[in-house]
Order: C-alpha cells, then sequence, then structure tokens
C-alpha cells in the first residue's frame, strides 16, 4: 500500500479529512443498504432532531498497522454493542451489530492509505455515530436517523505523549444519577465541555468527577475511566452505575488478571482513600492508558508515589502489554483482533 505524505511522528489529536465515509440513513422503520461515499458534508433540516434535542451517539475506536504490516481494529464487536446500548437508552434504532463491524472495516479499508504506519506513534481513529435527522419541533423522538463512520490519523491524546499528567477535583458533575452517564450520549460530553474549558485554562490536563448525588466517590474523567493500583499491586477500578462502561478499561482488566497475573477488584472507590493508592491511570481508548501523578483538591496535592514523575510500574506494565497486543507483538485473546483485509 501507498501511505499518504504525512509527518506521522508529528501529527496531534485532530481532525484530518480522508477519502471515504460510511451512511446508511434510517427512515419508514428500517435502514437502507449503505454506501460508502466522498462527500464530508452532511445537510439536514434547520429543526432536526439533533440540533433541538441533541438525540445523538457515537463511538470511537482504533486502526492499526502491526509489526508484520497488517492493519487491525480493536474490538469492534464491543462499540458495536456499546452503541446499540447508547441508542436504545436514546430511544433510538439500533444500528446491528454484525453491520457496524462491517461498517467500520469497510471504513478502514477504503482509507488503508490513512492508517499510520508502524512504529510512528500514530493511529487511525474511527468514528462511528448516529443522530436524528428529520425536523422534531415537539419534544420527542426522531423518525428518521443517519448512521455514518469516518476516520482520522491522530497522534497522542495528551500533547506531553505518555507522562504522568495533573488534574483536579471538578466541582461540576459529569451525569446526573440515573441519568446517562453510562452510555456514549453527545450530551454527556456537551456537560464536560465548560469544565474541561476551565480546568485546562487553570493548568490541569483533566478532571476528576465525582459520584453527583454524595461527592465522596470517585466516577471517571470527561472521557476516561480511572484505574488505581495498591501497595499491594491489586488493581481497583470504581464500580457506578453512571460510569461508561470503557472498551479499553474492560480489556486492561483481561491484561492485569490473564496476563500479569494481578487482583483485580471493581468496587465502590471513595475519594478520601484514593491517597492510599501507589499508581492511577486514566483509560480509554483515545489514550489508551495515560498515568496520573497529581490529583489537586482545591488546593490540596494528592500524589502517587509510584507515578508521580514518571510512569509506574503496574501502570507501564498494563499500557505494554495492552499495546503489545494490539499491534501483534504478543498473541491476543480470541475475538479481540478484527484484521481488515
Amino acid at each position: 500500500m501507498a501511505k499518504k505524505d504525512i509527518d506521522w511522528g508529528n501529527i496531534g489529536f485532530g481532525y484530518m479529512k480522508t477519502d471515504k465515509r460510511y451512511v446508511s440513513n434510517y427512515k419508514d422503520g428500517a435502514w437502507d443498504s449503505g454506501a460508502m461515499i466522498s462527500d464530508d458534508q452532511i445537510t439536514i433540516s434547520e429543526c432536526a432532531c439533533v440540533l433541538q434535542y441533541a438525540q445523538t451517539v457515537f463511538e470511537g475506536l482504533k486502526a492499526y498497522t502491526t509489526e508484520d504490516g497488517r492493519v487491525v481494529c480493536f474490538r469492534p464487536d464491543l462499540n458495536a454493542e456499546r452503541m446499540m446500548d447508547s441508542a436504545a437508552r436514546l430511544e433510538m434504532p439500533q444500528f446491528p451489530k454484525e453491520r457496524f463491524i462491517e461498517a467500520v472495516v469497510q471504513t478502514v479499508r477504503e482509507n488503508i492509505d490513512y492508517v499510520p504506519p508502524y512504529g510512528s506513534g500514530a493511529t487511525l481513529y474511527v468514528r462511528p455515530f448516529m443522530f436524528g435527522s428529520n425536523a422534531v419541533i415537539g419534544v420527542k423522538p426522531a423518525e428518521e436517523y443517519q448512521f455514518r463512520v469516518f476516520c482520522t490519523p491522530v497522534g497522542p491524546y495528551f500533547k506531553g505523549g505518555v507522562k504522568p499528567i495533573t488534574i483536579r477535583v471538578c466541582d461540576f458533575d459529569r451525569a446526573a444519577p440515573h441519568g446517562t452517564g453510562h452510555i456514549k450520549a453527545g450530551l454527556n460530553y456537551a456537560m464536560s465541555l465548560h469544565a474541561i474549558v476551565d480546568a485546562h485554562n487553570k493548568g490541569f490536563e483533566e478532571n476528576m468527577y465525582l459520584d453527583p448525588a454524595t461527592r465522596t466517590k470517585v466516577e471517571e474523567t470527561g472521557g476516561a475511566n480511572f484505574l488505581f493500583v495498591t501497595k499491594d499491586n491489586k488493581i481497583v477500578t470504581p464500580k457506578s452505575n453512571s460510569i461508561l462502561p470503557s472498551i479499553t478499561r474492560r480489556s486492561l482488566v483481561s491484561v492485569a488478571k490473564d496476563y500479569l497475573g494481578l487482583e483485580v477488584e471493581e468496587r465502590e472507590v471513595f475519594f478520601d482513600e484514593i491517597s492510599d493508592f501507589v499508581e492511577c491511570g486514566l483509560c480509554g481508548t483515545a489514550a489508551v492508558i495515560s498515568p496520573v501523578g497529581c490529583v489537586n483538591d482545591h488546593g490540596r496535592e494528592i500524589k502517587f508515589a509510584n507515578g508521580c514523575d514518571e510512569m509506574g510500574p503496574i501502570i507501564t506494565k498494563l499500557r505494554e502489554t495492552l499495546t503489545g497486543i494490539q499491534m501483534g507483538h504478543i498473541e491476543a485473546p480470541e475475538g479481540w483482533i478484527k484484521e481488515i483485509k
């Protein structure tokens, strides 16, 4: 394959238009057959449900070039299932799982020259999304929808690369109890925009959101799940009905148990116990797992002993093992890798 003439080692985490994208429309109770198109522009009514009432859900996954030159995606079946859950929660039609996977495969295949080469540090980010497209003025679900998949090559999510970051305890809430925090709805991310801009303006890379009901328990950041490490190398991940079920976090839990032989505990994590942990990481598709060196609680700094200045040993092993699976260095569990042929 002939790669595009791109400075792969210096691209940021941003949008770059690629050649093709997948589109399917839902009308009269059924999805059409779908097609790959070149046009990246969308034309909809000014009264489209997505514009009035934010009826939209999305996913994110990546395509990689492995060491032996194959192009693969990581666990797209779980993205398909999560989007189906998200759609059901927002009264949207579910896009079938097998069609979702095939749409992702087609989109990557049609943009294969944009998949960064092995060793570049870049990846191809794939964004499936769905929105209510017909005009709706009363508060109700749309009757027509569009499902699309586009992709864009990206560099590291955090500008400094894989270095410990400083985050703050946020005074805003990310999600409401019994709300939509557990699905990947656009409205959840709109809720976090002011908070992340404010955090950046004050010198922090991310926010730590606490549970909105009691503000005593750790939930997640605006776009990643937390993973903590105890002094005796146990992995602890927060459990809550408001947390998005991260595919990366679930994969890291499997890696910890099955590859590294570590004990893993998913439970409520109270904020006043985080000073007892020695490492902390943020895990998600974009960042994989990024180390947190310090949590700033309204001026009081809580530093993680084994990960304050550089990535701690357990977070390092987790990251290296998962990326090794994704890049083909390490044999993957059955069904984790989808090769693009």
